[in-house]
């Protein structure tokens, strides 16, 4: 089984605060799978730390007001270049991001607040027909 997942469950440290989102559940399933990593955010050259971001009004947004949709964009779309020849049977992608949200996003007001929704990548995944669960899930 080929497994596509956020390169920060497993325990690089890309989070825009520069730490990782180790998820031990999901660490424990991948044993004995074939694994691709990936971090959208950082193949479209954000750097790390970074300010935090949000989607607002559709478009990606740092907590300061500067818009980085393009630099998401470019992630993804490098992302989707670096699969495109692999036979992906399973995505598992960060919660609540948005770049890897799979099933809530946070809000766009930096306040803490989730909506159900999706981020970018997950989207753009799901839309090219891959299976996408979220990490919480595993």
């Amino acid at each position: 089984m080929k497994v596509l997942v956020s390169a920060c469950i497993i325990g690089c440290n890309c989070k825009y605060n520069g730490g990782n989102s180790l998820n031990p559940r999901v660490v424990e399933f991948l044993k004995g799978k074939e694994i691709i990593e990936v971090c959208p955010e950082i193949l479209g050259g954000m750097s790390i730390p970074r300010a935090s971001s949000e989607i607002v009004n559709g478009c990606v947004t740092e907590c300061n007001g500067r818009v980085v949709h393009k630099e998401y964009e470019q992630g993804i779309k490098l992302a989707l270049e670096k699969i495109k020849d692999e036979n992906i049977d399973l995505a598992i992608l960060q919660s609540r991001s948005p770049t890897c949200g799979v099933n809530q996003i946070y809000d766009g007001s930096f306040s803490g607040k989730l909506i159900k929704g999706r981020g970018l990548f997950a989207e753009a995944l799901i839309e090219n027909g891959y299976k996408v669960i979220d990490s919480e899930d595993v």
